[in-house]
């Protein structure tokens, strides 16, 4: 099995392959899931790939945000480049993206962002010129002992570092709130800052990171075709004694000889370890703190400044770095000078504080070893790239179908009277919504879950919403909807949908210039509170979650224990209605779901019938609205 590590600069490169590393993975510039990491330029690029490739390793360039139409020929053209400079494959998490490089002699893997977690998933890979997936992080062990064995293209797993608390490519969180989507490379990270709920306040959303030494011959007799260390974003001592941590394991070594290793990688970064999802569905939150703290020590009993080292639980040597905390309160820092009995070089109070080690003299050897990396240089340069498109004839539309989203009857027959059709979610009382629909003519379309591993979905002669690309695979004569959560974010993402729904992190202009030179059905969502996460979390429950600007996003759970968090205020669009008809949008979609059903029949009627002055009546019965990215775009 392969060992993939990271590498978010030249310094990350050298150490990663001086760790043992089979491959690495690392960015350009621009279109990478990190652009807050070193990344390199072009000609870094180049001279990395030959300086992996003299030594035996394979380079996978992340081309994996999502791309505008308006970046499209770069991006394009910065693939091509890749391919002529050698790189063994680039990693996509853009639809279009990915259309746009059929011609392209590259070999393309689906980066998490893209949602693949099923059989059906990695057959859709297949079809679509992927040879491998980048599978969801959320996946247990016993579903990867399911879908794994028999994919038709090679699989890769997250088996160390950071673990993002939604379902891979799902967040809004960072985008919604602060105007910087992770889906382009730019997330604020709010799943790392404090919440209350339930009158508690904590870290209820930071993961520990995920540590899966453990786990790597299990994921060998499954067939996982690659282990992926995620930290492109951390030190060069990080990405050496992981690449080495999981290389000594893949190879059978005996845990002893690496055991030091194991103890330095966890002083380098550490905010928790954990299994991840692989051990089942628990909680990966490590509630506490958000921060790096290393390696976690013990508690220790000062007075008068004095305490014993050999009170901690692991052991510390001479140099060590330690630092006090008492809850959140970091309270100081110093190198252990004697072991036993010793001093803070600072006054505290006497009291029990937390101690972890940040600094081992150890992890300068490492620097020393890996050194200075060498210049990485070269002398290709990217050829531009024009990617034909024609505008489409779009007729103009005085007012959009109307769609809505609705979880209960009650909201059913409250909006009925006002709808073109309906998306009903996979419940019990999925049968009694089809037969009410039918009565009345109103298409009532199933929408599948956001995360079935290992459940087969079928449409049953029936309409369709999928939420990622291999969720369901259309046969002839289906009539299957793109959800939002598809991430369309260009006219180029040409699928074989009878809708797609487009991105919410679109601007009216993106919007506008995509429906130009898109054929076939789209629809924007005008009303409702945006999910910004979905999480497996089995510890996040229904309730309210509130940050620390008071804000309160309110949280509920499906009938399949996924957790559905909201934006504190609705997106509300209805004064642009005859705008987006203009556009061409055939279809607006409201959602009301968990909604009272009073809100749920009156933004109906606004809406059916373009009242925009009903707009003022709807921020009073919801308490606040926005207009999500359609006036101010996304970063």
């Amino acid at each position: 099995m392969e060992i993939l590590s990271p590498a978010g600069n030249p310094e990350g490169l050298v150490a990663s392959v001086l760790g043992g590393c089979d491959a690495v993975y690392l960015s350009g510039k621009s279109f990478g899931a990190r652009a807050f990491a070193g990344n390199f330029s072009d000609a870094q690029l180049e001279g990395a790939v030959n300086y992996a490739h003299d030594r035996g390793v394979k380079v996978y360039v992340t081309v994996n945000t999502l791309i505008k139409d308006s970046e499209m020929d770069e991006a394009v053209s910065f693939v091509k480049f890749l391919s002529d400079i050698g790189a063994d494959a680039v990693l996509i998490q853009d639809l279009g993206l990915l259309k746009s490089l059929h011609s392209v002699d590259i070999s393309k893997h689906a980066s998490t962002q893209m949602g693949i977690h099923s059989a059906e998933g990695l057959e859709w890979c297949r079809r679509n010129g992927l040879s491998r997936a980048v599978l969801n992080r959320e996946l247990t062990f016993e579903e990867l002992s399911e879908i794994v064995p028999g994919s038709p293209v090679e699989t890769e797993v997250f088996v160390q570092g950071a673990l993002c608390y939604c379902i891979s490519g799902g967040c809004l969180f960072s985008s919604v709130v602060g105007g910087r989507s992770g889906n382009r490379g730019r997330c604020a990270q709010p799943c790392r800052k404090k919440y209350s709920k339930d009158g508690e306040k904590s870290y209820i959303m930071s993961c520990a990171d995920i540590y899966g030494v453990d786990w790597l011959k299990k994921l060998e007799s499954i067939g996982v075709t690659s282990a992926k260390i995620e930290g492109r974003m951390r030190s060069q001592a990080y990405a050496y004694l992981s690449a080495k941590v999981y290389s000594s394991a893949n190879k059978g070594l005996d845990p002893e000889e690496y055991a030091n290793e194991v103890e330095l990688l966890k002083t380098v970064f550490n905010r928790g370890y954990g299994d991840g999802y692989l051990a089942g569905v628990q909680s990966p939150v490590q509630s506490q703190y958000a921060d790096n703290r290393g390696q976690y020590l013990g508690r220790a009993s000062f007075r008068k400044r004095k305490f014993n080292t050999e009170d901690l639980n692991e052991k510390v040597g001479i140099r060590d770095g330690i630092s006090l905390y008492q809850g959140d309160e970091k309270i100081g820092g110093f190198k252990i000078s004697s072991l036993g009995v010793t001093a803070s070089p600072f006054d505290l109070p006497d009291g029990i504080y937390d101690v972890y080690r940040t600094y081992d003299p150890r992890i300068d050897t490492i620097k020393n070893l890996v050194g200075e990396p060498p210049r990485f240089t070269g002398s290709t340069e990217r050829v531009p790239v024009h990617v034909p498109t024609k505008i489409v004839d779009r007729p103009k539309i005085d007012l959009p179908e109307m769609s809505f989203y609705v979880s209960s009857i009650r909201n059913l027959n409250a909006v009925l009277p006002y709808a073109d059709r309906v998306y009903y979610e996979m419940t019990d009382s999925l049968p009694e919504a089809q037969e009410i629909c039918d009565s009345v003519n109103v298409e009532c379309v199933t929408l599948a879950p956001r995360l079935a591993p290992t459940e087969r979905i079928e449409p049953d002669g029936r309409p369709l919403m999928i939420n990622t690309p291999g969720q369901y695979i259309p046969r002839e004569g289906d009539r299957i909807y793109a959800g939002q959560f598809m991430n369309t974010f260009n006219s180029f993402s040409r699928q074989p949908f009878y809708q797609t729904t487009l991105s919410t992190e679109l601007s009216n202009e993106e919007i506008r210039y995509l429906a130009q030179h898109c054929p076939g059905r789209l629809e924007v969502m005008v009303f409702g509170r945006q999910e910004l996460m979905c999480t497996r979390d089995p510890a996040m429950t229904s309730g309210t979650l509130i940050d620390e600007a008071a804000f309160r996003f309110p949280v509920y759970k499906d009938t399949r224990g996924l957790s559905h968090i909201l934006n504190s205020s609705d997106t509300v669009l209805l004064p642009y209605l005859k705008e987006l008809g203009k556009f061409g949008i055939e279809s607006v979609g409201i959602d009301v779901r968990k909604r009272p059903e009073n809100i749920a029949r009156k933004v109906a009627e606004y809406y059916a019938t373009d009242n925009v002055k009903g707009k003022s009546e709807i921020q009073q019965m919801c308490g606040g609205l926005n207009y999500g990215a359609y006036l101010r775009g996304t970063e």
